[in-house]
């Protein structure tokens, strides 16, 4: 993959933009951005798109710009002019894609088939739209594909919606997810911009799934630990077990047998996508802590500390 499709795949939501008036750009772009989607496939729908990508890519650094519903390698070209990062087709184009890759331009082609996915293999392609999405059996369909193409990463789009978003994402061969249900055509339209914002936190939120796990608290040895734990057990009717290090009273607390990371304890917070979790965290400015880091089996990340302390508690991101 390049190094746009890695920030697309990071974020894992694509907003689906369609313009009528190039005014609307800019605000558009900041609400994404204050959202946490730093992401746009400005759509090739309506005669503003080349003005709407060059305003966006202009103004607003911040934010990745590509262009969708690309059908002919003209439109490829104004889209790159005015500032376009990557290119979306709604179908396979193969003269498209092939000027995208002469001219280092990253292209996401549709597919729906087989057949297409043969020709995206034939030209070296890694990830590819699946479009419509909905009409071609969604889920199931990207299930069955993932067995004889399990090298291609998808980006569903058309039918994808909040309901179903995470069962699309929680396919190994999904990247991200398309369409403009993070910012719905009757807000665009109404300049609700922080609306927008607010709906694509919302999404974020729900893509990351943050919840308390527990929390973690110091004491000064193995007694103080036992009788803390006992306590806490006794109190909310946890069983209380010990291991190595700690004694857990249900899965509330957490009780260190001595000091760890934290000058008061830690907290614990589980995320659905811990990998899309700390791409977020650093997109906020948030430092953490490799030396941290504990991978499973297969060599993915399932805990990370945050460097800076909180309220005198260290916290770490756990992969659900």
């Amino acid at each position: 993959m390049g190094a746009v499709t890695d920030t697309i795949f990071d974020v894992g939501l694509v907003p689906l933009i369609v313009l009528e008036d190039a005014r609307d750009a800019v605000p558009f772009a900041r609400a994404l951005v204050a959202g946490g989607v730093p992401i746009a496939e400005v759509t090739f729908r309506t005669d503003a798109a080349r003005q709407v990508i060059a305003d966006m890519a202009r103004e607003v650094p911040e934010i990745l710009v590509g262009a969708g519903t690309v059908h002919t390698v003209e439109q490829a070209k104004q889209a790159v002019e005015a500032g376009a990062k990557f290119i979306v087709t709604p179908g396979f184009h193969p003269q498209v894609i092939r000027w995208c890759q002469e001219n280092s331009i990253e292209v996401i082609p549709g597919t729906v088939s087989p057949a297409d996915l043969e020709q995206a293999l034939e030209l070296g392609l890694e990830n590819c739209k699946f479009f419509p999405a909905a009409a071609y059996g969604g889920v199931k369909t990207l299930k069955a594909l993932a067995g004889p193409y399990a090298q291609l990463k998808f980006m569903p789009t058309g039918g994808v919606t909040e309901e179903n978003m995470l069962e699309y994402l929680s396919l190994k061969n999904v990247g991200a997810v398309g369409g403009s249900f993070m910012a719905p055509s009757n807000l665009v339209k109404e300049k609700r911009w922080e609306e927008i914002t607010a709906l694509c936190r919302q999404m974020v939120q729900k893509v990351l799934g943050f919840r308390l796990l527990h929390i973690g608290i110091n004491t000064s040895g193995e007694a103080e630990a036992a009788a803390v734990a006992d306590s806490f057990g006794s109190i909310f009717g946890q069983p209380v077990t010990e291991q190595p290090k700690a004694y857990f009273a249900g899965e509330m607390v957490e009780v260190v047998k001595g000091v760890s990371l934290g000058a008061k304890g830690h907290i614990a917070v589980g995320t659905r996508d811990i990998a899309r979790a700390v791409t977020y965290l650093k997109r906020q400015g948030v430092a953490l802590d490799d030396s941290t880091a504990l991978y499973d089996a297969k060599g993915c990340l399932s805990l990370i500390y945050l460097k800076e302390e909180i309220g005198g508690f260290a916290v770490h991101l756990r992969q659900l």
